[in-house]
């Protein structure tokens, strides 16, 4: 598959599915108070409405994109396009809050065999010296994604309720099954033949379980026990994966280099200091400020705008400039955004908001695309599955954990009570806390980029 036709096709393909997830997670973010008032749910509870999501995603990314590169890549994807958009109508039907979990858990499975492909195709189909550019696109899909989702959102939850956000998922998902089963052809796997890895999928997947449950029920001892047991289950996943034949993470990829390792601690780093901004400010703007979710959803736009404007020049930047030194650039600005998020209090200007915003959006723009490139630059070809679904992992499980940062100090400093006005005090000091550690964990990130050594 090397024509520029085929190009153009896998190319649409990958762009549209990237648009997907974040647009379903910004936009989902938007509508969770509306969410929270239905089915009266508390603070921690209305956090799973996310974490579910995410968690899913995070836990099958790297076992789907293991077996994409064994049993094709389009097939995965294809399946996973389908699970996708039947959760989604089944979402728009939920009858309890219970219901809307368990089923956001399905949608994340689905994301996880789309996303876990997706750039993986991208990476076989475009050679080293247009890969930036067609990385960047792909990039700036997610960006407007992430900026459509709050605007869309906003509008969608205000007038015509938060189901019908994942109505609306539904005819983007027919379009892209039609694209895959009529359009895109070939199919890739490198790996073919190769074995499955079941054990290390289930240890790697009970890890993310616990660590995740164990943050929501902290401070509570169970939770502390919970962090320790998937501390421990890291432990005996990476023993367990330097010693079978077929890994299922390929832990040779992080030892022989050093580029792809950090490269990825950077992208962990990145997305579990930045992930909840627009889940806490979601809240903030309309709880504190009294936003409705559609002026809140224009507010948020500022950040994944600027995102989707700067991502292609930063991807044809790191084309031609070491990707460390762009994306370390990106981490510092993303940090002094963060820095000047822990201002925020009820007097707080929007503008101050969108201007740290849009600092946050330039940083992001300028860390991402380079960030991807490096990932993929370091590795064989015939790794490009595992290291597109361990990058979409340090991502998601980051996401992950940014939430979970955010659960554990909520429960700390509201409880478990529904946030009403007697609780916006301590709402406001959670924001706060969230920000400082969220900066701190930024300013580390920056070493980490820093660190990662030569592409060319």
């Amino acid at each position: 598959m090397n024509s520029a036709t085929d190009k153009r096709v896998a190319l649409l393909v990958a762009t549209l599915a990237s648009f997907l997830a974040p647009f379903m997670i910004s936009s989902v973010n938007i509508a969770l108070p509306s969410i929270g008032i239905e089915f009266a749910i508390d603070a921690v509870l209305l956090s799973w409405v996310t974490a579910s999501y995410l968690l899913a995603t995070a836990m099958f990314l790297v076992p789907f994109g293991r077996i994409a590169d064994i049993y094709g890549r389009k097939r995965i994807f294809s399946y996973g396009i389908l699970i996708y958009t039947v959760s989604c109508l089944l979402l728009a039907i939920s009858p309890s809050a219970v219901t809307l979990i368990s089923l956001r858990f399905l949608e994340g499975i689905g994301s996880a065999m789309i996303l876990g492909t997706g750039i993986a195709i991208l990476t076989s189909v475009f050679p080293i010296g247009e890969r930036g550019k067609a990385l960047g696109i792909n990039v700036t899909a997610v960006y407007l994604g992430l900026s459509l989702g709050p605007f869309l959102g906003g509008f969608l939850t205000q007038h015509l309720g938060w189901r019908s956000i994942f109505f609306v998922n539904v005819p983007l998902g027919l379009t892209i099954i039609f694209f895959v089963f009529w359009k895109l052809k070939g199919e890739w796997a490198e790996a073919k033949g190769e074995k499955f890895d079941f054990t290390g999928s289930t240890i790697y997947s009970f890890v993310l379980i616990a660590v995740m449950y164990g943050l929501s029920l902290l401070p509570a001892m169970s939770g502390a026990w919970l962090i320790l047991i998937g501390v421990l289950g890291i432990l005996a996943f990476v023993k367990w994966e330097t010693r079978v034949e077929s890994p299922v993470l390929n832990i040779g990829v992080f030892r022989n280099s050093r580029v792809f390792a950090f490269s990825n601690l950077a992208a962990l780093i990145n997305y579990s200091a930045t992930f909840a901004v627009g889940f806490l400010l979601s809240l903030y703007l309309q709880y504190i400020k009294g936003l409705t979710p559609q002026s809140a959803g224009l507010i948020l736009v500022s950040q994944p705008v600027i995102q989707a404007v700067f991502s292609p020049f930063a991807g044809w930047l790191s084309d031609r400039i070491e990707p460390r030194i762009v994306a370390s650039m990106g981490m510092a600005l993303t940090t002094i955004g963060l820095f000047l998020l822990t201002l925020l209090n009820e007097k707080t200007t929007l503008e101050f908001i969108v201007s740290s915003l849009i600092l946050l959006g330039l940083g992001f723009a300028l860390f991402s695309s380079p960030n991807t490139n490096a990932v993929m630059s370091s590795v064989e070809k015939k790794f490009y599955g595992v290291a597109s679904a361990i990058l979409g992992t340090m991502r998601l499980t980051g996401q992950t954990l940014s939430i979970g940062i955010a659960m554990l100090i909520f429960a700390i400093y509201i409880g478990r009570v529904q946030i009403t006005p007697e609780y916006y005090q301590p709402f406001l000091i959670s924001v706060e806390v969230a920000f400082i550690i969220f900066a701190i964990l930024c300013l580390i990130g920056i070493f980490a980029s820093l660190v990662r050594g030569k592409v060319r």
